[in-house]
């Protein structure tokens, strides 16, 4: 989750919130790629959370980051980030350690980021004796053992969750991720691109899926984090079928945004309960954690990180329906969306694809992936042949980007995990059932064993 941005003059106008996120549109040549990936950290010794103080807890991973060249951002007396080489790192609520990249221009850069970054991790984890691992969910961990970071914004999440779906809590402390921050060109491009991303989604999180664990025992799901998203807070998730209604555009989607419910205010280094609060309101002075005051433009762009849909917009699109899991499908993601929207054949052959998708469709995608990954139905297949069609369009589409990492590869080499689940029908998770059933006899402590970084 995004920090807030330093204060500016007050807005006075809602058409200045569409404005700020107009402006996010590059020409082609200043496109990026922002990946960002999360993943558990554990004690070597006894498999269980990492607490934030003590000698080997989460701070003490952070301070022993810094002779990387990380520069610590802190909240009162605790460090809670690092900033350096263009990129961060932060923590989500349970202790999930977050990379968010910079902006780089190849998938061959920023797999290396990446790489460069789980090795640091590694070095410092080492001597500290904790292990790091990628998967959706927690797989072992109950609720209660989870520890909570000193973050201001969290408590006050962590107080309203619950008023909302009954899993948000195990969202903030049990479920990491893997996603990917993309431009647009236009306010044209934005829609095209956020359309094919929403309903694309439940397809990511079929070949992503990699959390078929709770508590030590498989769950009946492919990706229990994705279920856990049908159930955090209706307010502020979901595939947004607004979005695909004639004349959608940045209005509509500020629109959306300032009907959320709000979580907080940031003023004077504190974080202000403003939870269930209308931004509307903040923006005619009448917010009733802050009565006669109007927002900032960081006031909106922290507001815009508490809003959770599969793919959302601030001023470029972050794709959002993928688990975390190994090395290499933390290549893999930002692949597979760069392939499917940074060329414009294939951003049009995935129009074609969705175009006549109905709501209904798109929902019913959403509702059984979490179960079913790639054996969930659809138009009298399975998401395994759409994603079949899926990774066709994406491989077209990073080859006609001819990026060569300078040994003759282009980054069509980082989708070949996924063509592999895609040949074998077996998602990450299918595997892990496997090991689970078969050779780890029913051992989860051996996931831990064979797939920590």
């Amino acid at each position: 989750m995004s920090g807030v941005q330093a204060a500016g003059a007050p807005i006075e106008d809602r058409r200045q919130l569409v404005e700020w996120m107009a402006e996010g549109a590059k020409p082609r040549q200043d496109w990026r790629i922002g990946t960002e990936h999360e993943k558990f950290g554990f004690n070597l010794a006894d498999l269980s959370p990492v607490p934030y103080g003590g000698p080997s807890g989460i701070r003490a991973m952070l301070e022993g980051l810094r002779r990387f060249g990380w520069a610590p951002v802190y909240e009162g007396e605790n460090i809670i980030a690092l900033e350096g080489h263009g990129a961060s790192i932060s923590l989500e609520p349970g202790g999930q350690f977050e990379l968010s990249g910079a902006p780089l221009e190849t998938i061959h850069q920023t797999c290396g980021e990446v790489g460069q970054h789980l090795e640091q991790v590694q070095a410092v984890a080492k001597e500290l004796g904790l292990g790091f691992i990628g998967l959706g969910f927690a797989p072992t961990w109950k609720r209660e053992q989870v520890p909570v970071m000193p973050k201001g914004r969290y408590d006050i999440m962590r107080a309203y969750m619950p008023k909302k779906g009954n899993l948000g809590l195990d969202m903030m402390l049990r479920t990491s991720t893997v996603q990917v921050n993309l431009d647009f060109s236009s306010e044209a491009d934005m829609v095209d691109k956020l359309r094919v991303a929403l309903a694309l989604q439940p397809v990511a999180t079929a070949l992503f899926a990699n959390s078929p664990f709770t508590e030590g025992k498989p769950n009946g799901f492919q990706s229990y984090r994705a279920h856990i998203w049908s159930d955090t807070d209706p307010d502020r998730t979901g595939l947004l079928p607004f979005a695909f209604d004639k004349g959608f555009g940045f209005e509509r989607y500020v629109d959306w945004a300032l009907d959320v419910p709000m979580y907080f205010v940031y003023r004077d280094g504190k974080y202000i309960d403003a939870s269930g609060q209308s931004f509307r309101d903040f923006l005619d002075g009448r917010l009733p954690a802050l009565p006669g005051e109007k927002p900032h433009l960081g006031d909106w762009s922290a507001h815009l990180t508490t809003l959770f849909p599969e793919a959302r917009v601030k001023r470029y699109i972050e794709m959002r329906g993928a688990d975390g899991g190994p090395w290499k499908r933390l290549c893999a993601l930002p692949a597979l969306w760069v392939g499917l929207v940074y060329c414009q054949e294939s951003l049009d052959a995935c129009l074609d694809l969705v175009r006549d998708w109905t709501a209904e469709e798109r929902e019913g995608l959403r509702a059984a992936v979490p179960k079913l990954g790639l054996r969930a139905p659809f138009r009298g297949g399975t998401v395994l042949d759409l994603a079949e069609r899926v990774l066709e369009i994406a491989e077209a589409g990073l080859h006609r980007r001819a990026a060569d990492n300078g040994m003759g590869s282009d980054e069509t080499m980082f989708i070949q995990v996924l063509l592999r689940s895609v040949e074998s029908g077996k998602s990450p998770a299918d595997e892990l059932l496997e090991a689970y059933h078969g050779r780890w006899q029913g051992d989860i402590s051996k996931l831990f064993a064979e797939y920590a970084y």
